[in-house]
């Protein structure tokens, strides 16, 4: 059975909207999309390697699946690690409204998407990959669905945004399993969700 894997960019800040381009995603007015692309070393091009090397599917949003049905079916170099895997790998796109998608491979889920995860873990060979997708994203966290986060930050900040974890998000645990920085400065972390937060304080006890 695999796991579910979630990989989200993210600014100092927290946004984690359009990394990938200028117009990649201009709602509510985001003017600065393409901010990841600096940064794209060859360190930071052998993590995004290894992991799409480890897909077995890939479960979407509607949005993050629209941008990437719009360039990685015309990429068609079969060295390209992750052209082969999104063009050739089951996509599983969350959505109410489309139809009939055209990237081959590809079907969607109008109901729950909870409720499809055991049998699409269960018919996975490898990982079943969430990338973006913030708002599906965000909702599989606050239940608990996502085994695994890779959280990928990027050193710079934009005060303005959509954010991965908004207000409002349900309080959570992580536990570290591992991580390193690029030669560029993008912090690599992956973590495993570890139930709900836990609480202390530092304060001195007082006298009796």
């Amino acid at each position: 059975m695999g796991k579910l894997v979630l990989t989200s960019f993210v600014t100092l800040d927290g946004v984690h909207q359009a990394p990938g381009g200028p117009r990649e995603d201009l709602s509510g007015g985001f003017t600065q999309g393409g901010w990841s692309v600096p940064y794209g070393d060859a360190d930071f091009g052998r993590f995004v390697a290894g992991v799409f090397g480890r897909a077995g599917a890939f479960l979407l949003g509607r949005r993050t699946y629209e941008i990437f049905a719009g360039h990685w079916p015309r990429v068609t170099d079969p060295a390209d690690p992750v052209a082969t895997r999104l063009n050739t790998l089951p996509k599983y796109v969350v959505s109410t409204t489309l139809t009939d998608p055209e990237w081959k491979g590809t079907a969607v889920l109008a109901g729950d998407p909870a409720e499809e995860l055991p049998a699409l873990k269960e018919r996975t060979d490898g990982e079943l990959q969430v990338h973006g997708s913030g708002a599906l994203a965000r909702g599989l966290l606050a239940r608990d669905l996502v085994d695994t986060v890779h959280l990928v930050t990027f050193p710079v900040v934009l005060g303005a945004g959509r954010r991965l974890f908004a207000d409002g998000a349900v309080p959570t645990a992580f536990t570290h399993t591992g991580g390193h920085v690029t030669a560029a400065g993008v912090s690599i972390q992956s973590y495993d969700l570890a139930g709900r937060a836990r609480y202390g304080s530092y304060e001195l006890p007082r006298p009796s």
